[in-house]
């Protein structure tokens, strides 16, 4: 049976541990962690674990050899993390094992794999082949050519938590050719027409007659895949272009219209469609730095969904970009941008899990509130006040301790603001009512985590420990009821409390709900879209009171949130982990672990600032260096925020 990871009552929080600061450290910490799994893990789970999860029997489908056998691989790497959380919590070995290991040897035991991360080569990762999405694809549109970023909208979105795709359909192949033509139709004049400034600009002045039409072909190219590719295109990438432009004439079109058709190559290019690294690298290397033009991509996708500016791209055409002051200076600039909005809208509301928050069902005879205004609002409400922690660089905690939001005349109903706010213009507001304040107070959020006609302490509970805390919360097990199906003479004069209490009674669900319930029992003054009550949908009065493990107790949801945001590390830890996650377009694994130590260390000296833990993680080491690996392979990783 897997256990939940939780820092609450089990104190498995590992000290951290720097990153090593150059070969020869790590090779040491490498070798001791050779040494300590080879005397202290493999015993251990040799005596504790492999009759029954083994390669004889794999009770559960664990077996443990191949993790024997390469400890530290990702696989491995999460074996280990769920034999931590068993033998901690004494989960395994089960009661009725004939060998029991102490309390001494489970300590040691996860003492132990505090330093498999060791175990792991230093290694960035490779540098994923991605696609740009839906938004980014129109946001580049719109910069290169000025043109409505909507003129994308027939592409499908993206659906959050699936990755970014790296393979186009025939379908996909052919709303590109279309958009390119739509765009191509806006920004240029007819044949017959005279050329438009944007025509000049993209295309210059047309060569005087007897001049070298091609050779003048080739600088407009040059200058189109430059802006389009985001860096300096190859000869031989020219060199294809060309060929349109030939084929163009051959074909009898006029000079402006060859480049036209050379234009539109350019867009439905993979070299445009796709960010990719660059291809070049010294004979032997396993792991190179990115190149600058790379870097300015991946910094400007993440913080403005869009192509790099001119000041990005001429720091990448000096090769200054990689010098740490002048990245951290970029960081900062982009930041107090406006675009910086992007940041929420493909990370933030990801994490808060607000993506589905328009299209997401409610009873409209029970909450007939839910309106498109009202859902706009609640994503715009989380969404500034992620933005204000960003631009005033506050500390992590600011996510539950906040004491201010923003809202307009609809959302501020759902406060009993109403009197105070007005009209449709979101405002910033101080909030009196200390239950209020911060993500865990947020209509949005506690509407996402409700069902459709009531509240659900249980998925409010998964998602404070998962998303704001980052622990592990294993799916219910298969054979057990919802509250929907639990006989109804029995529970019908029972809160929803004291009915999702009976889970309790059962043994399997027990060790799970002890931890998720309390945390769930002390939103429950807040209904299902968020609106504060004192009595749920039975009359009941609400108890909001309950005891975390270590003796934490709460009577309301500022107490809740006061021991929440206690967590400092905790927070700032899943944050950078997510964000660190989102930014390398992959899960962590192995040395991002070391990487993400390192990360904590100097983020925790600035108080855990957001503006340092973003910056922190674009001058990271998987950030700005990459894996040499087959291209293939790079190709499956995903864009998503780790559970």
């Amino acid at each position: 049976m897997t256990m939940i990871l939780f820092g609450f009552a089990l104190s498995l929080a590992l000290p951290c541990q720097a990153e090593p600061g150059d070969d020869a450290d790590f090779a040491a910490l490498q070798a001791k962690a050779k040494t300590t799994f080879r005397d202290g893990v493999t015993p251990f789970i040799k005596t504790y674990c492999t009759e029954c999860h083994g390669d004889k029997k794999k009770k559960g489908g664990v077996n443990f050899q191949p993790a024997l056998k390469n400890p530290g691989d990702a696989a491995s790497g999460k074996r280990w993390k769920q034999a931590l959380a068993t033998v901690k919590t004494h989960d395994m070995p089960p009661e009725d094992a004939d060998k029991q290991p102490t309390d001494a040897e489970r300590q040691k035991f996860a003492d132990w794999i505090g330093k498999i991360k060791f175990l792991s080569p230093k290694d960035p990762g490779p540098f994923v082949i991605r696609r740009l999405t839906k938004v980014e694809y129109g946001n580049t549109l719109h910069d290169l050519f000025g043109v409505d970023p909507s003129v994308a909208h027939e592409l499908p979105d993206e659906v959050f938590g699936e990755g970014y795709l790296n393979t186009l359909s025939p379908l996909q192949s052919e709303q590109y050719l279309g958009i390119a033509n739509e765009v191509l139709d806006r920004i240029l004049a007819p044949n017959s027409a005279p050329p438009t400034e944007v025509q000049k600009r993209l295309f210059g002045e047309p060569p005087a007659p007897g001049s070298d039409a091609r050779a003048a072909a080739r600088k407009v190219a040059r200058s189109l895949a430059r802006s389009a590719y985001r860096r300096p295109p190859s000869e031989a990438e020219l060199d294809v272009l060309l060929k349109v432009f030939d084929l163009a004439r051959a074909n009898k079109l006029a000079y402006p219209a060859a480049l036209r058709l050379m234009l539109k190559a350019v867009l439905v290019s993979p070299q445009f469609l796709f960010i990719t690294p660059d291809q070049k690298a010294a004979s032997g290397q396993s792991i190179v730095p990115l190149d600058d033009h790379q870097l300015a991509s991946r910094l400007s996708y993440l913080l403005w969904a869009t192509m790099p500016d001119a000041e990005l791209s001429a720091l990448a055409d000096g090769g200054k970009l990689h010098e740490p002051a002048i990245l951290k200076a970029q960081v900062k600039r982009l930041l107090e941008d406006h675009r910086s909005r992007a940041l929420f809208d493909g990370f933030g509301a990801q994490w808060l899990g607000l993506g589905n928050l328009e299209s997401k069902s409610f009873d409209t005879a029970k909450f007939p509130q839910m309106t498109h205004e009202l859902r706009a609002a609640m994503y715009d409400e989380a969404r500034l006040f992620f933005e204000s922690i960003v631009r005033e660089n506050r500390s992590v905690v600011s996510f539950v301790d906040g004491d201010y939001t923003f809202l307009n005349g609809t959302l501020a109903t759902l406060y009993g603001l109403e009197k105070t706010v007005t009209g449709p213009e979101m405002r910033r507001v101080k909030l009196t009512d200390a239950n209020r304040g911060g993500i865990l107070g947020m209509p949005g959020i506690l509407a996402t985590t409700s069902f459709p006609n009531r509240t659900s302490p249980v998925k409010r509970g998964v998602w404070v420990l998962e998303q704001v805390l980052g622990e592990h919360v294993p799916p219910p097990p298969p054979n057990v009821p919802p509250l929907d199906k639990q006989d109804q003479k029995t529970v019908e004069n029972l809160t929803l409390r004291q009915r999702t209490e009976l889970h309790r009674v059962n043994a399997v669900c027990a060790n799970c709900h002890k931890i998720l319930d309390p945390i769930g029992f002390g939103l429950e003054n807040f209904d299902a879209i968020g609106r504060w009550r004192d009595h749920d949908d039975s009359g009941g009065a609400i108890d909001a009171a309950g005891e975390l493990p270590g003796g934490k107790h709460f009577a309301s949801p500022k107490e809740l949130k006061a021991i929440i945001a206690a967590r400092t590390g905790d927070l700032a830890r899943n944050v950078t982990e997510k964000m660190l996650a989102y930014a390398l377009c992959r899960q962590l694994e192995g040395y991002d672990e070391i990487v993400v130590d390192r990360l904590m260390e100097n983020i925790a000296r600035d108080g855990y600032r957001m503006q340092t833990l973003i910056t922190e993680i674009v001058t990271s080491y998987p950030f700005v260096n990459r894996h040499i690996q087959e291209q293939a392979s790079s190709l499956s990783h995903d864009k998503k925020l780790p559970n």
